[in-house]
């Protein structure tokens, strides 16, 4: 466990943090405009508990979701992992319980979870 700690804290060097309380670290820099709130992006996700334990992913698919920035289309946490992205940009994102809320939680996920979410920008899409 003791391991584990030492890990992850060693992980979050080159982490920004957010006043919201949102980690953040650009595992792969990316191309072009900065995404802004108001537009529709193409993104990959993985979600995972701190332990790697995988909630969600759609990373190795063909079909990136589609969401739109400011528009309470997805966690407070990727709206906000969302901005300023670039296409092409891979970031990793820790986010606290709060900013994870959801209507309803999967059977997998517990509500009070910090979790991993990794983003990738595929795309961004013209109004």
């Amino acid at each position: 466990m003791i391991l584990f700690v030492m890990i992850a804290c060693a992980n979050q060097k080159n982490m920004i943090q957010t006043s919201s309380g949102l980690k953040y670290q650009i595992l792969k820099k990316g191309n072009g405009p900065r995404t802004q709130a108001g537009q529709a992006v193409l993104i990959y996700e993985t979600t995972t508990y701190l332990d790697g334990t995988i909630l969600y992913s759609n990373e190795n698919t063909n079909n990136p979701v589609k969401v739109l920035i400011g528009g309470n289309q997805a966690t407070a946490a990727v709206d906000e992992g969302l901005r300023g992205m670039r296409v092409g940009e891979v970031r990793k994102l820790i986010a606290p319980p709060y900013l994870v809320k959801r209507k309803e939680y999967p059977d997998n996920v517990s509500p009070d979870s910090t979790l991993v979410i990794k983003v990738i920008l595929h795309e961004i899409l013209q109004k």
